[in-house]
């Protein structure tokens, strides 16, 4: 049986609206969605602790990473991109998948 396409969502945690919204919109298109589900920017007690903070950051980058080799195609959402939503979009491109933007203007090879 074929499974629908998958598509990871990148972009900064500041546009979890935004991603919630693609992640609608995409799912109704028949494909399947995975984006991240940690907002690093909101108060939250897994991140009261600094130190577990980084860590925790760390393995989400690296779960994210994991989501990317899974999908089938990179979705960016937002009109700003940083350094990190930067190294993978440059991750998911040295992957060979492609990448879509919700603000082409901000694809840092466009």
């Amino acid at each position: 049986m074929d499974l629908p396409r998958i598509v990871a969502i990148c972009g900064s945690t500041r546009f979890m609206a935004e991603m919630a919204e693609a992640d609608l919109r995409e799912t109704a298109a028949g494909r399947i969605v995975v984006k991240p589900a940690c907002d690093m920017k909101s108060p939250h007690g897994l991140r009261a602790d600094p130190g577990g903070a980084e860590a925790l950051k760390v393995r989400l980058d690296a779960l994210h990473r994991a989501k990317i080799r899974l999908a089938d195609e990179v979705l960016v959402v937002g009109d700003h991109i940083g350094d990190s939503t930067r190294a993978e979009v440059a991750y998911a491109r040295s992957l060979g998948r492609p990448v879509r933007f919700t603000h082409p203007d901000v694809d840092p090879d466009g």
